[in-house]
């Protein structure tokens, strides 16, 4: 009988003449060593912005299963090039993560884009004759809905159902303002809706008459309510296909995570959100169509339902989805004059703007969802509205103890002095919008006066001298979701027909607009640990400009999206 020794060595030398037997590798595909696995995409000769303060630029980068393996110089990356391994020579063009905007309504865009769209209408005639192109295409009887007016453009008069009434004698029509917060219903709605003169205003809502006591069609905040029973509801197979919309617009666009806020506004019903969790998120993650990477918040009168969803799946569901936390509203809009101030109205001195939901019961809400964990997201656009929010979480933690909250106020629009001290004494997250600044600029000296808006309006650089982590996002459908146009803006502040910056002093630098659109937009919920930089480990979302120079980017803040990854693997443009 042979001793194991021998068989041992018999077998290693077996092994050693098949080795030697197989032909020789081009040393370009070497195989790399056991400790190195092979990358299946390397991304090379570019000039990469990292947001990772350890390497902020390298010329390329390695991916493997999704996720960054390496980044650095190309010779640091010849080990894990190997047989399968894809290499994406840029030329020289910039690199940046996958931009995180973190604030949209997703399917209520999508849904818009099938609707009436009144984004950009600039006067009455253009107003009333796409309206009368919606009813022409519609079926006698049924709704015409849609949205996106801003009064502002043109000249500020508000519209009446008497604009309409006589091109849209037989449909109800509900077209709500382009920041959600205001509505105008036609006579035929009203009608149906059963308001009248007798009719009075709802808590937290306005119906806005004439001097006579006549409705005038528009409606504000929680005023909608009344016509929820009786707009049909948004079908499955609808909201699937806006999903699907909106997602390749966002990749379009650079965006490879959205911080989802949902259907979600004063006067809807809290259970669309829930609705679009189950028959949409979950059923296009299931069924492989997710492209894009959401985290979910929910109606803060919802967060028990959340936190039974948390304790069973935990906040992370897939790649694709995450569960956030919950959100509420203080106060309204700066457009719909229901953003709330300490002082009056400049063109309206008799108010002062509207307060949507009860002080105590966001305090208790927020108490009861802050001991689960729950992270909070507050709407707050007024000055007055910040402070009571700021007091809100600041008793919060005051009985509730202190940890890594990561609270959140939701636009920070028009801050008082001495509030932006108050954000970072707080550790308060300013989620922010700077494209808001062009549509506002135009109108904000006549709502508030010239001191008031100049003093208090979108005020990032204070906030970032305050220390407060900023996290950029569009509001979308509010205004377009395009954080390239959101980054020109937060650095130039020069609205459209302007030749000067608006409030130059608040300007702030290429690198801290990026970074609020990428890493601090992560760690605003919670995501920073996978996305956020191009950092070995992190997901691999990133997204390829258009442009060869770092120099002329600082300066002018200008560039288009070529190519979008997720997950290292392309998905715009592409089939969409």
């Amino acid at each position: 009988m042979k001793s194991p020794l021998i068989l041992v060595s018999a077998s290693v030398a077996l092994v050693l003449a098949i080795l030697a037997s197989l032909p020789r590798l081009n040393p370009k595909h070497q195989w790399p060593s056991w400790r190195s696995p092979v990358a299946d995409l390397v991304v090379k000769n570019a000039k990469i912005y990292t947001i990772d303060e350890s390497l902020p630029f390298a010329d390329s980068m390695a991916v493997r299963n999704g996720r960054i393996l390496r980044i650095g110089n190309y010779s640091s990356m010849q080990d894990i090039v190997g047989y399968g391994t894809k290499e994406l020579d840029l030329r020289g063009k910039i690199v940046v993560p996958g931009f995180i905007d973190s604030h949209v309504h997703l399917l209520s865009g999508g849904l818009q884009m099938m609707c009436v769209d009144l984004h950009g209408v600039d006067s009455k005639a253009e107003f009333t004759r796409r309206v009368k192109e919606a009813v022409r295409n519609a079926k006698q009887g049924s709704w015409v809905l849609g949205g996106g007016w801003n009064n502002d453009l043109w000249g500020g008069e508000l519209p009446l159902a008497s604009w309409i009434d006589d091109i849209t004698p037989y449909n109800p029509v509900f077209l709500y303002r382009m920041d959600g917060h205001m509505s105008l219903a036609n006579s035929v709605a009203l009608k149906l809706a059963g308001i009248t003169k007798s009719s009075e205003d709802p808590n937290g809502g306005t119906i806005m008459k004439t001097t006579s006591g006549e409705p005038t069609g528009l409606l504000f905040d929680s005023a909608v309510e009344i016509f929820l029973p009786l707009i049909p509801e948004v079908s499955v197979e609808e909201r699937r296909e806006a999903l699907q919309k909106a997602s390749n617009l966002a990749l379009m666009r650079g965006v490879t995570t959205v911080v989802d806020f949902g259907r979600y506004f004063p006067g809807a019903s809290v259970k669309h959100s829930w609705e679009d969790f189950s028959e949409v998120y979950q059923w296009a993650d299931l069924s492989g169509k997710m492209v894009i990477r959401v985290c979910l918040f929910f109606p803060l009168d919802t967060w028990s339902r959340l936190r039974d969803l948390i304790n069973n799946v935990g906040h992370t569901m897939s790649q694709w989805i995450y569960l956030g936390g919950v959100k509420a509203f203080a106060d309204g809009s700066l457009g719909s004059h229901s953003a709330l101030f300490y002082e009056p109205y400049a063109d309206e001195p008799d108010n002062y703007g509207l307060q949507v939901t009860d002080p105590e019961s966001l305090l208790n809400l927020t108490l009861a969802s802050d001991k689960f964990g729950l992270q909070v997201a507050i709407h707050a656009i007024g000055d007055r509205a910040n402070d009571l929010i700021l007091d809100v979480y600041e008793s919060v933690v005051s009985r509730n103890g202190v940890r890594d909250r990561r609270f959140r106020i939701e636009h920070a629009q028009h801050l008082a002095p001495g509030t932006p001290a108050r954000f970072g004494k707080l550790g308060i997250v300013a989620s922010v919008q700077p494209e808001h600044l062009l549509v506002d600029a135009e109108s904000v000296n006549k709502k508030l006066g010239i001191d008031r808006a100049q003093k208090g309006s979108y005020l990032f650089q204070s906030l970032l001298d305050s220390n407060v982590q900023l996290a950029f996002g569009s509001d979308w459908p509010v205004v377009d979701i395009n954080p390239l146009g959101g980054i020109k803006t937060a650095m130039k502040r020069i609205p459209p027909s302007w030749d000067i910056a608006w409030v130059p002093s608040e300007s702030i630098s290429l690198n801290d607009a990026l970074k609020a659109y990428t890493l601090s937009a992560a760690r605003a919920c919670f995501l920073d640990s996978d996305l956020g930089s191009l950092s070995p480990g992190k997901l691999a979302d990133f997204v390829i400009l258009s442009t060869y120079s770092w120099d002329n980017f600082v300066a002018k803040g200008s560039a288009s999206i070529e190519a979008t990854f997720v997950g290292g693997v392309k998905a715009y443009p592409g089939n969409l």
